[in-house]
């Protein structure tokens, strides 16, 4: 059984501390076995969808006001927890390095989005 966990914030827990507790999570229960990267990637698009559920219809300044809306912020954390455990899950799955996956697409991107050119604008790399 896993210990009493402490609070955890951004500024103070790793991303290794999450992919451990996560880890250990899922073995006392015995669901490596169904941890595959086919059924985490689809996990992970359930749950995407659930959040896009709080926002579907609402304009982008309504948005704002659903995610700050203190009756539905907590729904909209567990659903982005949820998120959030499947991808460092489907990390631990893969053995795929988060924080070097993420500065890798961040160097990709700054390439492809220079700043003079990305700068203040939606548009797709392509159209820069």
């Amino acid at each position: 059984m896993l210990a009493p966990m402490p609070a955890l914030t951004d500024s103070t827990t790793t991303v290794a501390e999450l992919r451990e507790r996560i880890l250990a999570f899922v073995r006392e229960r015995d669901w490596e076995q169904f941890h595959s990267p086919k059924n985490l990637s689809m996990a992970l698009a359930a749950e995407t969808g659930e959040l896009m559920e709080h926002f579907l219809w609402a304009t982008p300044e309504e948005s704002s006001a659903i995610a700050s809306d203190p009756a539905r912020r907590s729904r909209i954390a567990e659903e982005l927890a949820d998120i959030v455990i499947y991808a460092l899950e489907f990390a631990n799955a893969t053995g795929l390095d988060v924080a070097a996956s993420i500065e890798s697409k961040i160097a990709a991107n700054a390439r492809k989005y220079p700043v003079e050119k990305a700068r203040g604008r939606s548009a797709k790399y392509t159209e820069l």
